[in-house]
């Protein structure tokens, strides 16, 4: 396993940004975020919504939690664990 960022710019690959593994980068290069600059700015809900349009499929919702993660760690947040999210994206979307 790479070297993981401790901060959003030292983030100098997908892979590089934490809980970002090589699997998770390949649904976020489908959804067209090349590098980790894309995701300053993005909805990680829509991210998820998109991806899941575009496969087909519902993908499992700790994706959606480390999507959180990723755009969170890349506006400044601490590189939290993506499990650390999962109680607020059981609110958010419960209120959607």
């Amino acid at each position: 396993m790479g070297h993981k960022a401790k901060h959003a710019d030292e983030a100098t690959t997908l892979e590089s940004i934490p809980n970002v593994g090589p699997s998770i980068a390949a649904d976020l290069r489908q959804l067209d975020i090349r590098v980790p600059a894309d995701l300053v700015g993005q909805d990680p809900y829509v991210l998820y919504q998109d991806l899941c349009i575009q496969t087909g499929t519902r993908h499992d919702p700790c994706l959606l939690d480390t999507f959180i993660a990723a755009t969170r760690f890349m506006a400044g947040a601490p590189p939290y664990p993506w499990w650390h999210y999962t109680a607020e994206r059981k609110r958010t979307l419960k209120t959607a």
